[in-house]
């Protein structure tokens, strides 16, 4: 029998070959000829140039109607998941994956939960592309229980109350306060305001496909979001072309959700309102829409939302504070 001096053995009994300075796990059991089959298969080499890595794997899928097929939102979560797994793992045979790898790259980003969480999603959708190519014949990744967000890093949105928006209306940059109309009175996440273009402004309504849900809106704009984009048009100089963006840099180019959320969390420092975030302006839009009377259809027709959890929560607390002040008129 040859001496594999190769050999490594973590404490736990998983077994490696240690490889100029990499290890690369051996999923066979010691004594079989699948077990040596892993071996020389790494020391010479071939693994690393294997056909069926997980590299050569997510360059199939993205050619595949798996990928085609999904939304913008999604694809772009997927991507930043790709790119750590193609980092990580890129060169090595996808046959080699285990549960109890899927649940340690879990653990290991458990420090950002939802990063961590789509980290066995994306791992069960490539696995199953790859038993779809035959490389694999079960999906090790699947039923991973995903992690819970500790409780001290739990944090709601604050909405805005009447005064910060004062504030903020009365002392903001003039790019700044045209971002939180468009915030506010367009009643969409922060991800989509971005991709406003002038061509999506007739002049009295904005339209939009939202980023998550592909909804298709048109959304009426209140008299403040109107004002803002018709002084921002005006001070163009001329007709901006459509696709144009309308938070766009002083060139043209459009500006990224980065740029964007970083601004505006500079402005929010400087005006003493960082508790106030770009995501609560939304629902400071449903608890307006609720101030004026609308029902729940009417507020979900404005923000889109797929159900009617969270219109419930911000609307819900918009009209018991009418009612409390309603039933102090009468107390009094």
């Amino acid at each position: 029998m040859v001496t594999k001096k190769y050999i490594w053995r973590h404490p736990e009994g998983r077994i490696y070959v240690r490889l100029k300075g990499k290890l690369h796990r051996i999923t066979a059991a010691e004594g079989t000829p699948d077990f040596d089959r892993q071996y020389w298969k790494i020391l010479t080499g071939k693994r690393m140039q294997a056909k069926t890595s997980w590299a050569a794997l997510m360059d199939d899928y993205r050619k595949s109607d798996r990928w085609t097929g999904l939304k913008p939102r999604t694809r772009r979560d997927y991507d930043k998941v790709m790119d750590y797994l193609r980092d990580k793992i890129g060169t090595r045979d996808v046959e080699a994956l285990t549960r109890a790898d899927v649940i340690g790259a879990q653990k290991a980003n458990a420090h950002r939960t939802r990063f961590a969480n789509y980290i066995p999603q994306m791992l069960v959708v490539l696995c199953e592309h790859a038993i779809d190519l035959g490389w694999i014949k079960s999906n090790p990744a699947k039923g991973v229980r995903a992690l819970k967000t500790p409780t001290e890093r739990k944090r709601e949105h604050l909405p805005w109350p009447d005064w910060a928006v004062d504030k903020f209306r009365a002392e903001a940059g003039e790019f700044c306060c045209l971002i939180f109309e468009i915030g506010v009175g367009s009643v969409q996440r922060p991800g989509d305001w971005v991709a406003f273009r002038w061509g999506d402004y007739d002049g009295d309504s904005l339209t939009l496909r939202q980023n998550k849900t592909d909804k298709p809106l048109v959304l009426p704009c209140t008299e403040r979001l109107k004002a803002a984009l018709d002084h921002t048009r005006a001070a163009l100089g001329a007709v901006p072309i459509a696709a144009r963006p309308i938070l766009g840099k002083r060139d043209g180019n459009p500006i990224s959700y980065r740029y964007m959320a970083d601004l505006m969390l500079k402005e929010r420092k400087r005006l003493g309102l960082e508790a106030y975030d770009l995501h609560a302006l939304r629902y400071r839009g449903v608890k307006e829409l609720a101030w004026a009377g609308c029902d729940d259809d009417e507020i979900a027709a404005y923000s889109g939302h797929a159900t009617k959890e969270m219109i419930a929560k911000y609307a819900g607390e918009a009209r018991q504070e009418m009612r409390a002040r309603q039933a102090r008129e009468k107390r009094q």
